[in-house]
């Protein structure tokens, strides 16, 4: 079985050597109708001017330069954590090398964070990762060892990540697509679940199930029943669940809240929550934080058998350990400052300045693209994307979509993320696809963004035949 069997081609990686050639140009003088290349396409908030959270700056530039906890220039919570954390490195300095699955201060850090975000719930254990990546692709080798004979597969949703199919294919892993309802929200349906594998019965080894909450790119959150209506199907089918929670902060829909898959597995009693096999990932790069730069995550594994700890570790071990000034990071993403202390105040303005400009930036989005002929953007209440049809004259063939945001890319600077569309309009003409955009900037930025990609699209329909 292919590994591309029944997914679609992703675009992304032309169009990102694209930008990167357009940048070279402009930073040799070449004149263009713009300055820089806004890339829309990934939820690098930085990148495109977001502001970091001062508490956390403070904390990581405390650490590198210790001198600065000689005096009183920064708050004393910042002191103390900086001082704390410097306690855990060897020689007091984070350019010394941690253990291999992460600090024990920072694993200990991140366990109570997810018990406070679980209503109590404990813990399974947890191993901190270079990034999300990292940590996934530590426990699909597992999958690989284990398989035997028959080609091991992942269900994955339709859309998924962009930078999944190429995670799997590295690994030999086969790609069993599910897909997303979008005319409902994107909703996951059980019943498509069990087509997806039914449709693999003596082609391959289905050996887990990959779920994105909130969804990337999609922007869908999932209920309560929905979730444990996947548990009952991994249950069933005895499938590994690996849950992508990395926007579990990104939620702004109303009515709408994140419940995690482990407190959603443990509430529905001894039958599931002491058998389901779980594995769920987080990441400093993503939502609110935005450090996309550290490259560090955490992984929490949930009714592993405890001969199996020792291989995650040992496959953890192939890196070097996980930056520490990424750990220094987490560390402050899953302890934040606590009411009553100096930067309290100012890290809650901060956070609900980022999640307010994300909420504005999607209203705004969405009601811009959709007064745009051929532009469909349905509702988002969570992630950090638009992900919006657009549909395109038949005339221009079967290759519009890279043809479209290849010119965007070139007459505008405007980098954005291209997906092929699942209708069958788009099997018989090619008319149809997915544009996927960023909306965690600045809003003047955004402003920006939309003006050139507005001024660009009519512009193309008017030089269509």
């Amino acid at each position: 079985m292919s590994l591309l069997s029944g997914l679609r081609r992703c675009f992304d990686e032309e169009l990102q050597k694209q930008a990167d050639h357009i940048r070279q140009q402009l930073a040799m003088g070449e004149t263009k109708p713009y300055t820089e290349v806004v890339d829309a396409s990934s939820a690098d908030a930085h990148r495109t001017g977001m502001p970091p959270l001062t508490f956390m700056r403070q904390v990581l530039a405390a650490c590198l330069y210790p001198d600065l906890l000689q005096d009183d220039t920064l708050p004393v919570d910042v002191r103390q954590r900086a001082e704390r954390m410097l306690g855990q490195c060897d020689g007091r300095s984070v350019g010394a090398y941690s253990e291999s699955c992460g600090y024990e201060h920072v694993q200990v850090s991140v366990a109570k964070f997810i018990s406070r975000r679980d209503g109590g719930l404990a813990s399974g254990p947890v191993f901190i990762t270079s990034g999300f990546q990292r940590g996934l692709m530590v426990i699909l080798k597992l999958l690989v060892w284990g398989s035997g004979q028959s080609q091991p597969a992942v269900l994955i949703p339709e859309p998924h990540p962009h930078t999944l199919p190429r995670l799997l294919n590295i690994l030999g892993l086969a790609a069993l697509p599910y897909r997303l309802q979008e005319r409902r929200g994107w909703v996951l349906e059980k019943e498509e679940l069990q087509r997806a594998i039914q449709a693999s019965r003596g082609r391959c080894n289905p050996r887990a199930i990959y779920i994105s909450n909130p969804g990337n790119p999609t922007g869908h959150v999932q209920d309560r029943n929905t979730i444990q209506e996947v548990i009952q199907f991994a249950a069933e089918e005895n499938l590994l669940l690996l849950v992508d929670e990395v926007y579990q902060d990104c939620v702004f829909g109303p009515d709408c809240e994140f419940l995690s898959y482990k407190r959603a597995l443990f509430e529905m009693g001894p039958l599931y929550s002491g058998s389901v096999k779980m594995v769920s990932f987080n990441s400093l790069s993503n939502g609110t934080m935005g450090e996309c730069g550290l490259r560090v995550g955490y992984m929490e594994v949930v009714n592993f058998d405890d001969a199996v700890l020792p291989f995650v570790e040992t496959l953890l071990t192939g890196d070097i350990s996980p930056p520490v000034i990424g750990q220094v990071g987490l560390d402050v993403m899953a302890e934040p400052p606590c009411p009553g202390e100096p930067s309290y105040s100012r890290y809650i303005q901060e956070l609900l300045s980022c999640e307010r400009t994300l909420r504005e930036n999607v209203d705004k989005g969405r009601s811009f693209l959709n007064l745009l002929p051929g532009f469909n953007c349905p509702p988002v209440v969570g992630g950090v994307y638009l992900y919006t049809h657009l549909t395109l004259p038949q005339v221009v063939g079967v290759y519009a979509g890279p043809l479209y945001c290849g010119r965007l890319l070139e007459e505008e600077g405007v980098c954005v993320g291209l997906s092929e569309c699942m209708c069958d309009d788009h099997s018989a003409t090619g008319s149809c696809w997915y544009i996927r955009i960023s909306i965690l900037m600045p809003p003047h930025k955004l402003d920006d963004l939309l003006r050139r990609l507005g001024s660009f699209h009519l512009r193309f329909l008017h030089q269509v035949p």
